[in-house]
């Protein structure tokens, strides 16, 4: 499923829960190398300990990041479902 992200370099995330942990995670735009390297780091986590992991962390001056804006992403799903 796709996500927007707004206020980051990120336009969107891409990625899939199966049996509860995050699989193919991909975010278009942004800071190539390092969204390439997050994406690895997180495979297999569960969404839950991804967002507590990456929940608050900003990017220069900005108040939010493309790590930010993902974990607000899995925080709503665990709360939706």
């Amino acid at each position: 499923m796709k996500h927007k992200l707004n206020g980051v370099c990120s336009k969107e995330v891409k990625f899939s829960v199966v049996n509860g942990r995050l699989k193919d995670v991909e975010f278009f735009s942004g800071c190539p190398g390092n969204l390439k390297a997050l994406a690895i780091l997180l495979e297999g986590m569960t969404p839950a300990e991804a967002a507590a992991k990456l929940k608050g962390i900003t990017c220069g001056d900005k108040p939010t990041s493309c790590s930010d804006q993902l974990a607000r992403i899995l925080e709503n799903l665990d709360k939706a479902g």
